[in-house]
């Protein structure tokens, strides 16, 4: 099924413009077709709820909760959305609420799942399908699931670990992005693409058909990226020959100013409030 009228709406990220709008380091996006409404993530769970009244965004009309992955910056509001979507069905992967660390300079920060967040899915089992594989979310929307890791020059983007030593790396095997199938092409939404943004694309692009990807917004975890890194990704975004990126929270000022001179008219900031239309 290929959607006509998709629209997104930016509920939380790193930057705001617009009156009465917040920002946070998190991600949080309302799409909404003709057929469904969904939120995809939740931010930390401080500028959602104020947005979401700003923007006059109605969360009891959504049909499905999505989790890319299970850092606190994109579940922090899971037990806000809930509340006020009480007929969604949530989607995540099963080791999405495991305890997990950044571990630099022999310190270690908790970033995993928040516990108020946990206790909602256990609370809630009965609404959740767990995502290990590809899954449809609704007619022409899916979900990824766990993306293969083929690339050699993309990482998951940080120190991330499973312990407080950092003895154990956090592969993030959570990590998903969605897809919407248009007539234009496909769009994807990325979490934080902690798999890779071409590994992302590449796999969005085999179960999808081998359609083309018309329209990429998210975070991308370029932050970090080094000019290798980043070089291949420009020549693989070439490939895919993407018309429309939209780069936020994780991407990095850096890579997105690379991304923006690379791909001149094809990118856009995209701030707290940002709607973006996919009429065709």
């Amino acid at each position: 099924m290929k959607i006509t009228g998709t629209t997104i709406t930016v509920l939380a990220e790193n930057a705001a413009q617009g009156i009465g709008l917040i920002g946070e380091h998190g991600l949080s996006l309302w799409v909404e077709t003709p057929e469904t409404c969904m939120l995809f993530d939740t931010g930390q769970g401080l500028a959602l709820p104020h947005n979401v009244t700003t923007l006059n965004v109605d969360l009891g009309r959504a049909d499905a909760i999505v989790l890319s992955h299970g850092h606190y910056d994109h579940t922090g509001g899971l037990a806000y959305a809930l509340d006020h979507a009480p007929n969604a069905r949530l989607f995540l992967h099963p080791s999405a609420h495991q305890s997990r660390f950044a571990c630099r300079d022999g310190s270690a920060r908790e970033i995993g799942m928040p516990t108020h967040a946990r206790e909602v899915v256990n609370a809630r089992q009965a609404c959740v399908t767990w995502t290990s594989q590809p899954t449809e979310v609704a007619p022409g929307l899916c979900v990824t699931g766990p993306i293969p890791r083929l690339t050699v020059f993309e990482g998951t983007g940080g120190p991330f670990f499973l312990d407080t030593d950092g003895t154990v790396p956090d592969p993030i095997e959570d990590d998903q992005a969605m897809w919407i199938e248009t007539p234009d092409g496909v769009m994807v939404l990325l979490g934080c693409a902690h798999s890779g943004v071409v590994n992302t694309l590449r796999y969005i692009k085999q179960l999808s058909t081998k359609r083309p990807i018309h329209t990429v917004i998210g975070g991308t975890h370029l932050v970090t990226a080094d000019e290798v890194r980043m070089d291949k990704t420009v020549e693989a975004l070439r490939e895919f020959d993407v018309q429309r990126l939209l780069p936020l929270h994780c991407t990095g000022f850096a890579a997105a100013a690379r991304l923006w001179k690379e791909f001149p008219g094809r990118v856009s900031i995209c701030p707290v409030g940002t709607v973006v239309e996919l009429i065709a």
